[in-house]
């Protein structure tokens, strides 16, 4: 017992040319053409997205190198001892009394003597 079947739809026979023919194609191009767009611009998107993130990543990881250089070298400004005061110049009356202790040792010859005591008193 079999039986035959119908087909459920009857196809639907059109001249050709006929409006909806056209307009199903004209129809799906435009439809096919928007929906590659908007695959598009949402790719870009993404891509954008992307790179502000990563831009925004670059950004914060110079930042925490820049705080670590900073806080070594307070660490290490820290670790050396402070710098001795430069000394005061002496007077001129201490570098005099000196250059004659030199003379009377004989370490400087009166010639030496007199230039420098030249020197220090600007004569």
């Amino acid at each position: 017992m079999f039986m035959r079947r119908r087909p459920l739809v009857r196809p639907v026979v059109r001249p050709a040319g006929a409006p909806l023919l056209r307009g199903a194609l004209v129809g799906g191009a435009a439809y096919a053409a928007g929906r590659s767009a908007a695959r598009g611009s949402r790719r870009e998107q993404d891509q954008e997205q992307a790179i502000a993130d990563l831009q925004a990543q670059q950004a914060q990881q110079a930042q925490q190198a820049q705080q670590a250089q900073q806080a070594a070298f307070q660490a290490q400004s820290a670790a050396l001892p402070p710098q001795p005061a430069p000394a005061a110049q002496p007077s001129v009356i201490d570098q005099l009394t000196r250059l004659g202790e030199l003379a009377q040792q004989g370490l400087l010859t009166p010639e030496e003597f007199t230039a420098a005591k030249a020197k220090l008193l600007g004569v």
